[in-house]
């Protein structure tokens, strides 16, 4: 089964050995994604520019692989204050509200960098 690979240039990928996200037949798998740019956090602070800025960078990997967001089955997010839940989900909802994945938020201890609020996971069926 032919096997697709999408990169975004961060330094983690080559040292930790991952890729983005990944079709294998029909079935896309998007990794862990954070928000940092060029080594720096975006939105540091704010969990809403934080989410939409993943979901930006996810929406576009998703397109290298042949599917969009309509795709999507499936997103965990983990978050490092689940309090502030409201925000990460009126981004997480402009992107989806009209798709409705099936959805998970859990708070976690700590992300890579103090700075991040959220990591989102995605699965897509591609077309």
């Amino acid at each position: 089964m032919e096997r697709k690979q999408v990169f975004t240039g961060s330094p983690w990928e080559s040292t930790v050995g991952y890729c983005r996200a990944i079709r294998v037949g029909d079935r896309i798998e998007v990794a862990g994604t954070t928000a940092m740019k060029d080594g720096v956090v975006f939105g540091k602070g704010n969990p809403y520019e934080q989410t939409r800025f993943i979901l930006q960078v996810i929406k576009k990997a998703l397109g290298e692989l042949g599917a969009g967001l309509e795709n999507v089955i499936r997103t965990r997010m983990f978050v490092t204050d689940i309090s502030k839940w409201e925000e990460f989900g009126k981004a997480h909802g402009e992107f989806f509200k009209d798709i409705q994945p099936v959805a998970t938020m859990v708070e976690v201890k700590a992300l890579i960098d103090p700075d991040l609020l959220i990591e989102i996971e995605v699965e897509a069926i591609a077309p």
